[in-house]
């Protein structure tokens, strides 16, 4: 399609493509937005349309992905329209000051009930918790592969009804 056939329909199409845009977009501005950029797509691929077929089709084909395209961006974008200092508040609180005790707390607890259990099962069952394999526990404590899961199984096991006699805080 050469640009002299290109401006002879679009100009025959234009209020028909302009009314289709308004009924899209329901504000007079964005149905002019939609009708540039859709004569615009339209005419950045004019080769690719094919002589003989409906060019009233072809453009509102092109006008309705655009407006679809534009519509799905401004979605996503509706989330990010404010300022990141108005979000700042949530990332960073200077009245705010780090307490530890609680953990702390919790963390004395439960080397006070290992301290509870065997020695034979806190160690293994320590040393898993720290990162080691099965096999680098096995080796350091000199002890088949199965002892050691054996032994971090029943300390798991010696753990749970241990925490579970605790008293509850009233």
């Amino acid at each position: 399609m050469t640009n002299q056939q290109f401006v002879s329909e679009m100009d025959n199409l234009e209020n028909i493509l302009f009314s289709f845009a308004l009924r899209l977009t329901r504000n007079y501005e964005d149905a002019k937005d939609l009708m540039q950029e859709t004569t615009f797509r339209a005419y950045k691929h004019r080769e690719k349309f094919t002589t003989g077929t409906n060019f009233k089709s072809w453009t509102s084909t092109i006008m309705r992905n655009t407006y679809i395209n534009r519509y799905r961006k401004m979605k996503n974008r509706r989330h990010v329209n404010e300022p990141v200092e108005n979000f700042l508040f949530a990332v960073e609180n200077k009245a705010a000051t780090a307490n530890g005790g609680e953990a702390k707390i919790h963390l004395d607890e439960l080397q006070a009930k290992l301290r509870q259990i065997n020695e034979i099962y806190s160690v293994p069952f320590l040393m898993f918790y720290r990162g080691y394999e099965y096999k680098e526990i096995s080796g350091h404590l000199n002890i088949p592969i199965g002892t050691v899961k054996s032994r971090i199984f029943l300390a798991r096991k010696k753990l749970k009804a241990l925490i579970g006699e605790r008293p509850v805080a009233v």
